[in-house]
């Protein structure tokens, strides 16, 4: 039997999944509020005004074949989109190589000998596989052989992740990469993509046209306009709770506002710490966890048509960044008639790095030098720059992580009328879709009183309904 339906529920934190839950909350007519810390909605997913010209926070494309978030994702876009055809490659070596692999362009560049390695070590891995399968390193050589993973998924993950491969637990690769290997990489190269269903290996996704942040504005403005209310600039203190159910919630402010219900995207170890009377071995499990931080160097640079990838990956020891997103190559409407090309420029460090602490003037200077390094640019076309930092945005799966991570989960669901989702609220490396998924999921539970299991909605999860893709003409079912 369902329970009665939530009347009133906060939603901490205006990210995609926070949106997504508060949006379908606000449809039928359930009194929603939202509190954000920053001054902006979208989380990871926003889109920021530069220089003239709109720039999300990293490359954030939009793809997935599950038809409920995709007719979800058109409802709330509309028509309001283009289909961006896809150009990532792989910076090596002072070398550009296509991603996914084409496989005569990898012969060409990595040049016969090395090729040749990388088959043998491939082969060599299929009669002697490796023996640890439970981190990283051993689950991408198992399925790549050594020379391809130490050419072509070491040094970026990596640089990530600030740790070795061999204390990166396979759930990451699991998750990203779990149906690619060699054999589909170099199919999908001879066949053109043709029938390709691996996210990895997708060359087209949908883009709105006022960058990635225009999906979560236009849900802020409909929750707004059914009653609602968003607060930006709002951080939470924490949640109170009464007899193991929440009870209110405590605003930075000093405010504190009653609610049974709550939905949480802020990071799962923070909303630990907001909670009274959590047993001191939560808190320590909890503590075992973290977050890695980025740090984006934009550059404004005064070129046109520097390069046609939407976004390179920096495979390269002598460079600290990790990936280079071109905004010139996603859609036209978000350069706002503007000629010069905006770059960013991805790095990585936790909070205790010194690269962290960085002044903005330094930050801008080494990017302007590696991005001149790497030949895409020319040296003295770059006109400005600009820092963005993002803490606590990628949740690090090292080795043992879930020892740590289960325990907080149990607690948490134990909390009657809390809701805890999002990539930072369930500590997993969500790509929208996911997060869109578990709004949408934890919507559900409060209208209807179902019981999905939101810890289980995972960047491996298979898609809850009949499968479908977003094109041009809008949704086609498959």
């Amino acid at each position: 039997m369902a329970e009665q339906r939530a009347s009133k529920v906060a939603v901490i934190g205006a990210g995609p999944a926070g949106m997504t839950a508060a949006y379908e909350l606000a449809k039928q007519g359930v009194h929603v509020e939202v509190f954000e810390a920053g001054p902006e909605v979208g989380g990871l997913s926003k889109t920021i005004d530069l220089w003239e010209q709109k720039v999300d926070i990293g490359p954030h494309r939009f793809f997935s074949n599950d038809t409920r978030v995709n007719k979800f994702w058109l409802e709330v876009v509309g028509r309001d989109y283009r289909m961006v055809n896809r150009l990532t490659r792989i910076y090596y070596k002072k070398k550009f190589f296509h991603y996914p692999i084409k496989p005569f362009d990898a012969l060409q560049k990595l040049g016969i000998f090395t090729a040749a390695q990388c088959l043998i070590s491939y082969f060599a891995v299929k009669f002697t596989p490796a023996g640890d399968t439970s981190t990283f390193e051993g689950w991408t050589t198992n399925r790549f052989g050594k020379k391809l993973y130490s050419i072509f998924f070491k040094t970026y993950t990596e640089k990530l992740w600030g740790i070795p491969c061999n204390e990166l637990d396979a759930d990451f690769a699991a998750q990203r990469i779990k149906k690619l290997s060699l054999w589909e990489a170099i199919k999908n190269g001879v066949l053109g993509g043709k029938g390709n269903k691996h996210k990895t290996l997708v060359d087209q996704f949908a883009y709105p046209l006022e960058g990635t942040g225009m999906v979560y504005q236009r849900m802020s403005d409909f929750i707004q306009n059914h009653g609602g209310t968003v607060h930006l600039g709002c951080p939470v203190k924490g949640i109170k709770t009464e007899n193991g159910k929440v009870a209110a919630l405590e605003l930075q402010n000093g405010e504190t506002k009653d609610y049974d219900t709550i939905i949480s995207t802020m990071p799962l170890t923070l909303m630990v710490n907001s909670l009274p009377e959590v047993p001191a071995e939560i808190k320590q499990k909890a503590a075992n966890l973290t977050f890695r931080n980025t740090v984006i160097v934009y550059l404004r640079v005064g070129k046109k048509n520097l390069f046609q990838d939407n976004w390179l990956y920096v495979h390269a020891n002598d460079l600290q960044m990790g990936r280079i997103t071109n905004f010139s190559n996603w859609v036209p409407e978000i350069n706002c008639g503007q000629d010069d090309t905006i770059l960013a420029l991805e790095y990585w460090c936790y909070d205790h790095d010194d690269f962290w602490k960085s002044d903005n003037e330094s930050l801008i200077e080494l990017g302007k030098k590696e991005i001149v390094q790497t030949g895409l640019v020319p040296a003295n076309s770059v006109n400005d720059g600009f820092v963005y930092r993002i803490p606590r945005c990628y949740p690090v799966y090292s080795s043992g992580y879930k020892e740590n991570l289960k325990p907080v989960e149990d607690y948490l669901s134990s909390v009657n009328g809390l809701h805890v989702i999002g990539r930072y609220g369930a500590f997993k490396y969500n790509n929208q879709d996911h997060s869109i998924l578990m709004g949408l999921l934890a919507a559900e539970n409060i209208l209807k009183g179902t019981n999905h299991n939101l810890w289980e909605i995972n960047t491996d999860y298979e898609e809850y309904q009949e499968k479908s893709v977003i094109t041009e003409t809008g949704l086609i079912e498959e």
